[in-house]
Parts: structure tokens; sequence; C-alpha cells
């Protein structure tokens, strides 16, 4: 299970701007780089099942210390969300709304940034939903075993 995980990983890292990465580590189901010609770390997953969709959907916590910039979360959906329209969050009771274009999300502060990666840290599950371009609904599920492993990972990748 465990190579299924990071072959599924490497394959989004691919996906990712190209740079020179070095692995932190994977857990379960989550990944950790760090770039260090830009500088920046991040905690990253794809979702639960494969959907087709125009790109290659993600979710990822970046750290950028040059700019001092930390837990800040990075979503990438599958489509294009409608113009105008942002996505929503949800782990288990709590709901975030997230600002974007395209197929870009994240979150409207940093203080919803804390919020979110927090209710991550002591989650489960984690969906994404938004509206498409075209106008129809679409949703992907997230695992979050891993996760804040990874982000501490990321956290400390930056911090040296």
């Amino acid at each position: 299970m465990r190579r299924v995980l990071a072959a599924l990983l490497a394959g989004l890292v691919a996906a990712a701007p190209l740079a020179a990465r070095e692995s932190l580590g994977i857990f379960d189901g989550w990944g950790s780089f760090r770039d260090p010609e830009i500088p920046r770390c991040y905690a990253i997953s794809r979702p639960i099942r494969e959907r087709s969709g125009d790109w290659e959907p993600f979710v990822a916590i970046g750290y950028w210390p040059e700019r001092n910039v930390g837990g800040q979360l990075h979503v990438r959906l599958r489509r294009a969300m409608y113009e105008d329209r942002g996505a929503r969050l949800t782990i288990g009771g709590r709901s975030f709304d997230l600002v974007g274009r395209g197929p870009d999300a994240w979150a409207d502060n940093a203080r919803d940034d804390a919020a979110i990666v927090a209710a991550i840290r002591a989650g489960m599950t984690m969906r994404i939903e938004a509206v498409s371009e075209s106008g129809g609904r679409f949703a992907d599920s997230y695992a979050l075993a891993g996760a804040a492993t990874a982000i501490d990972a990321a956290a400390l990748g930056c911090a040296r």
C-alpha cells in the first residue's frame, strides 16, 4: 500500500511546478517536499478517488520562509470553478469558504488558513465542493491520515 501511495505522490509532484525538489517524507496519503531554490516547503495530497477532469487535483499546505508565509492552503480542483464563485471545504462539522479563480482555490486570509490547518490536523477526511464553469457541481474527498505529520515535516523543512 505504501508503494502505491508513494507512486501516486510521485506522479503528483511531477505535475507540480518543476524545481529541484527533495523529499521530506511520505506519511500515509501525504507527502512533504522542499524546493531549496525557491525556497518553499509543502505537504501535499491527492483525492481519495481518481475522477476525470481537466487538471490533476491536489491539496497542499505551503511554507515560504523568505515571504514569511506559513501554513497556507492551496487547492487545485479538477475543473475550473464558475466565475466569481469559490469552493467549500468541509472537515467534520466545520465548513470553510474558499476563494479562487479557475481551478485554484485558497483561504481568504491567514486566520482562515490557520483554522483550516487546525481542522485538518484533527479530522479524518476533507471534502471540497465547487460549481464548474458549465454549472455542474463536483467534489473531491481527501484522507487526512498522515496530514499532521506531513505538515510538520514541511514546516521543519523550511525552518532550517
